[in-house]
């Protein structure tokens, strides 16, 4: 058997960048409500404060490494797996990268330090502001990064001449047509996925009766956010939804699973995409639903697959599903957000254990919507990596081989799983140890850490601490 290697680098690539993206979605919804918990510490000087901020920010530490190491390989792929796209594209995506280093990295570089050891060692006032810096600093990342991309999707402000992207308007390139719909619909899934892990963990505290005056202040917040922001993320999708029917209509098709261009547009609650013969089986839909949603028109017209040819068409069954799996559950979000609201009656939300033990299970859905979402925007995209400009096989180096691809496939496989179960192993320790370890003697020039996981305060074997304690031994 012939191994393709296109087909396993963009094997590879999506999975070392699916496993990347859940560590970024993470910390930059975490480091905000960092800053949040600080602000409201200088504020008021409410030790609960600095409690929940001490913890979280200890966990933020272990994200982030395990972040910083699972993505700093992904720009090597550009020259080794994709060096005709390193090549065409490096006058703009160049420059955007190193835009990314200079004003993000170098900014959340310079507070990293001063967040995670200088409590204590520096006044309260430039504690706080370095945790605005930290959370200014994955703002500014998380806009180059997707501008970067948005521009792939849907490419403006450049041409291309003789195999080789010119910039012709910066502005064009970097707001290019789905950047601010992308941009807003990333930072709310930000937020959302910080919302719901701080809300899922404080519940799990909660159920063990564990620090309850902080726990249920931080799923008081939790719950007041997600009430705001899972509704509105909806709306963003929809406005997302829209742009993408205007740019990249094979795409949206491939999301509905629809065939043919026509109007009043059934939403497909379920189907069987069948790619080799153009149809579907066993549908299950609401008649004019997805016309409704996408033209705002129950008789608005929706196009078909069948408008471009085979070999232009996206993987339909993965993009149909995977956008199914993304809304079903940002629906579930809503609803536990709405849930969360009823039970402030009676102050029901903290001691309501079925409800906590819900929040504990939606604590994980936010990482898999992302996912799912990531997989309808770039397998949407095939067979285009910039849509529309440059195909998949046209960006591959040419003289990768198949068993190259395939090798440095599973070590990336053997590697990342590696980091991914020490790193898991190592934060469920911070989490086991919770909020009861937080600064509270003076901090001895002797023990000051000298790397990121340090913060942590949490070696790989069993703490004193839990050593000591009966009742954490039992937890065991």
């Amino acid at each position: 058997m012939e191994l393709d290697p296109l087909i396993l680098s963009r094997i590879q690539f999506a999975f070392v960048v699916s496993f990347h993206a859940i560590f970024p979605v993470f910390t930059i919804g975490l480091a905000s409500y960092i800053a949040v918990l600080e602000g409201l510490s200088y504020k008021t000087k409410n030790p609960v404060w600095i409690t929940l901020s001490s913890f979280w920010t200890k966990v933020f530490a272990v994200v982030f490494g395990m972040g910083v190491v699972s993505g700093i390989v992904m720009s090597f792929q550009f020259g080794t797996n994709w060096s005709n796209f390193a090549q065409a594209s490096a006058n703009f995506l160049g420059p955007m990268l190193s835009y990314e280093v200079i004003t993000a990295f170098f900014l959340e570089a310079a507070f990293l330090g001063v967040l995670l050891f200088g409590r204590d060692r520096v006044p309260p006032g430039v504690h706080l502001f370095a945790a605005i810096m930290v959370a200014t600093g994955t703002f500014i990342s998380a806009f180059w990064i997707l501008s970067a991309n948005s521009w792939m999707q849907t490419p403006a402000g450049t041409v291309l001449r003789d195999g080789v992207f010119h910039v012709t308007s910066w502005t064009e390139a970097i707001f290019n047509p789905s950047f601010q719909y992308r941009f807003t619909h990333k930072v709310i899934a930000s937020f959302l996925t910080g919302g719901f892990v701080v809300a899922g963990v404080s519940a799990w505290y909660l159920l063990k009766g564990r620090e309850v005056e902080a726990n249920r202040k931080a799923l008081s917040m939790c719950l007041w956010l997600l009430l705001i922001l899972a509704p509105a993320q909806l709306v963003v999708g929809d406005f997302h939804g829209i742009n993408t029917l205007e740019h990249q209509p094979a795409k949206v098709s491939a999301m509905e699973g629809n065939w043919e261009t026509s109007r009043n547009v059934p939403l497909l609650l379920f189907a069987i995409p069948d790619q080799e013969n153009q149809t579907n089986l066993f549908e299950i839909g609401i008649p004019g639903l997805a016309s409704l949603i996408l033209t705002h028109d129950w008789n608005g017209e929706v196009p078909g697959l069948k408008e471009v040819s085979v070999e232009e068409q996206p993987p339909v069954a993965i993009v149909f599903w995977s956008f199914r799996v993304m809304v079903g559950l940002g629906l579930l979000m809503i609803l536990f957000a709405f849930i969360g609201l009823v039970l402030r009656a009676g102050d029901r939300y903290w001691h309501s254990r079925w409800f906590l033990q819900g929040m504990r299970f939606m604590s994980i859905t936010p990482f898999i919507a992302v996912l799912a979402g990531w997989f309808v925007t770039e397998i949407g995209r095939a067979p285009w990596l910039v849509y529309g400009m440059m195909t998949q096989a046209e960006a591959v180096t040419p003289s990768l081989t198949g068993g190259m691809a395939l090798f440095t496939l599973i070590g990336y496989v053997v590697v990342y799983s590696l980091v991914f179960s020490a790193g898991l192993y190592y934060l469920m320790r911070v989490l086991y140890v919770g909020l009861e370890d937080n600064y509270d003697d003076e901090p001895d020039e002797s023990d000051r850490p000298m790397r990121p996981l340090s913060a942590s305060h949490v070696p790989f074997e069993m703490d004193e601490y839990s050593k000591s304690n009966p009742a954490r031994q039992g937890d065991h």
